[in-house]
């Protein structure tokens, strides 16, 4: 029988470490701008997400509701003014961008050092993405010797993919994209396709990481199809619980990090 990853106690351990550190701050918060731009209704949710759990570990989210026809220019002029205020520590733009607007322009256009998702391409090596950081967690929670396993992910974006390719050879794998994943010790699954991936399609025992949630009929519902898989997997992520609250709070300890390292900044510069 499948044994369940339990995201929600990995994110309320990495929570609690960062409430910890805050709390002993003793009234300095970090701060963290999060720029929405339209009204999807799945966006609009994460946000909320977010805002509730700044409350909950000690960063103040400031966040910016731009309407759906706002000018490409027009929301690179508000992340440059975010970029130049010294009071933001970390800026989030909540994806998927309306489709006129450029993302990868959007991305580039703001401060690596305050870039918490990990999207820029100049982002230091101290931050990590979110989601990658929750499937490195998911690994080490379950103990997973992985330096010599083998891994295949599937993916609906080409940067993505290759991103979690890039991550799981650094730490001794040998990945495969979009094929062989009845033979991978580890299947990652970034599809936003509802209960694509069924027993067929995994190994005895298979490690499965479930990114791809996707709302429907008023559900939240993953790419792996639990019913059908859990006789034959070993591990796997659950959704709701699994992915998802950990991405959240590794996105604040990525916040937590940038704002350590500014004022150990202003520090040096005060002395």
């Amino acid at each position: 029988m499948v044994t369940l990853i339990d995201g929600q106690q990995i994110a309320e351990k990495v929570k609690d470490e960062i409430t910890k550190g805050i709390f002993a701050l003793r009234g300095v918060r970090p701060n963290l701008a999060i720029v929405l731009v339209g009204e999807r209704s799945d966006s609009q949710l994460y946000v909320s997400l977010k805002e509730r759990e700044g409350v909950k570990v000690g960063v103040d989210t400031h966040t910016y509701r731009l309407p759906e026809n706002i000018s490409e220019q027009e929301l690179l002029d508000i992340i440059g003014f975010l970029n130049k205020d010294a009071s933001i520590d970390g800026i989030l733009v909540q994806l998927p961008l309306p489709e006129k607007l450029d993302t990868d322009k959007v991305i580039a256009a703001i401060d690596p050092l305050k870039d918490v998702d990990g999207f820029h391409p100049l982002h230091p090596d101290y931050i990590i993405s979110p989601v990658l950081a929750s499937i490195l967690a998911c690994l080490e929670d379950i103990k997973l010797a992985v330096a010599g396993k083998t891994a295949c992910v599937l993916y609906n974006s080409e940067v993505f993919g290759q991103s979690i390719k890039d991550i799981l050879e650094k730490k001794g794998m040998t990945v495969s994209l979009k094929n062989n994943s009845e033979q991978a010790d580890v299947l990652v699954t970034a599809l936003g396709e509802p209960h694509k991936i069924k027993k067929g399609m995994i190994r005895d025992g298979a490690v499965i990481i479930d990114i791809g949630i996707t709302k429907k009929d008023g559900k939240v519902l993953g790419d792996v199809d639990y019913e059908d898989v859990k006789d034959k997997a070993g591990y796997i992520t659950p959704v709701p619980g699994g992915i998802g609250p950990m991405t959240i709070a590794f996105l604040f300890k990525n916040v937590w990090e940038i704002f350590q390292r500014k004022d150990k900044k202003t520090e040096k510069a005060e002395a």
